[in-house]
């Protein structure tokens, strides 16, 4: 009789552990694929990405493991990206909303010309407006940080852009609808393209020249294929682009409530400024390997720059117009990015 209770109670202690122990244990494990789309020596990859990766990892104590896949390794194109990770195909990805052209209407009015400040500042900024504006535009996705790069910049072949009339005829690469329509309004002809595509075209000559901070010319070696690099005075910049660090909704909600926590202490305004302040230290190395080739670096001064800043206003009025044609308050929204901006920027000028 003993030998019987004794074997029972085995069983029932297997089957508790089984029934319990075991799933538990199965759920606390958890890997978490990222995808994106630069090399992995890339500033934000490298410098934000793979940190992230460990911090969560080490928060978790090793029950979170993060796998990082760059330059499309698991496959499709930098557009797919935002769609892998809504799917489930990945678990995270690093993407801009831009490739998707007009998917994230309002997500645009951070893309809007001399609206912005440096990446630290409307990275944060980019933040606060996504908490207020922009929770419906990617509710298909736990949102980890939004921010933006450093201040966009033209770089070009030959002579460059030295005044606004020097855009005339030049092939310039965009990265999404909104920056496209300014660079078409600024005189050049648009080139949209996802920015690992811009080396090939510049070496072959589809493109004249790019829109990109300084912090992507040195891992795609921009300054070996253009001659100048055009910036503005003040402490605005010509433009910047969005970027969201996105996970996928299903596979955070079936995190336990300890490892959601680990997600969501690395996620928000911290975290967004983290990115930002990766690609402000990330215009550095740009620009010193400009400056060795001794390519010509323009900053336009203040009467110039203020010419472009008002050739750049029919950008935004057409934007608020096209939003108001969809329902949406373009004004407001401008308005609101502009006080977040000038939170952490100061005033323009």
């Amino acid at each position: 009789m003993k030998l019987l209770s004794r074997m029972l109670a085995a069983a029932f202690v297997v089957a508790v552990f089984a029934a319990f122990g075991g799933q538990t244990v199965a759920q606390q494990q958890v890997t978490l694929r990222v995808h994106q789309f630069l090399p992995a020596k890339a500033p934000v990859p490298n410098n934000f990405i793979a940190p992230w990766a460990k911090k969560v990892e080490e928060e978790s104590k090793g029950r979170i493991k993060v796998e990082l896949y760059p330059s499309m390794q698991l496959g499709g194109t930098p557009p797919q990206l935002f769609d892998q990770v809504k799917d489930g195909v990945v678990d995270i990805v690093w993407t801009l909303p831009g490739y998707t052209a007009g998917r994230f209407p309002k997500t645009e009015a951070l893309e809007l010309p001399f609206i912005s400040g440096n990446a630290e500042q409307t990275s944060q900024a980019a933040w606060e407006y996504y908490e207020k504006h922009l929770k419906d535009e990617f509710k298909d996705v736990k949102i980890i940080a939004v921010h933006t790069h450093g201040a966009g910049l033209i770089h070009a072949k030959g002579n460059g852009v030295q005044k606004l009339e020097d855009m005339k005829g030049l092939r310039v690469r965009g990265p999404s609808r909104v920056v496209n329509r300014l660079i078409e309004t600024l005189g050049a002809t648009p080139v949209g393209m996802p920015v690992p595509a811009m080396p090939e075209n510049l070496s072959k000559g589809v493109i004249d020249g790019t829109v990109v901070p300084w912090e992507v010319t040195a891992p795609l070696r921009v300054s070996e294929l253009v001659n100048t690099h055009t910036g503005f005075s003040g402490n605005r910049s010509l433009y910047v682009a969005a970027f969201i660090f996105a996970m996928n909704k299903a596979k955070y909600d079936s995190l336990p409530a300890d490892l959601k926590k680990v997600i969501d202490n690395n996620s928000g305004l911290a975290t967004s400024k983290w990115v930002g302040q990766v690609m402000d230290a990330g215009d550095a190395p740009g620009l010193a390997a400009a400056q060795k080739r001794n390519n010509k670096i323009v900053t336009l001064d203040a009467k110039e720059t203020q010419r472009w800043k008002d050739a750049a206003k029919p950008v935004i009025a057409a934007w608020i117009a096209e939003m108001k044609g969809k329902g949406i308050d373009g004004e407001a929204l401008v308005k609101d990015v502009e006080a977040f901006v000038a939170k952490y920027a100061g005033a323009p000028k």
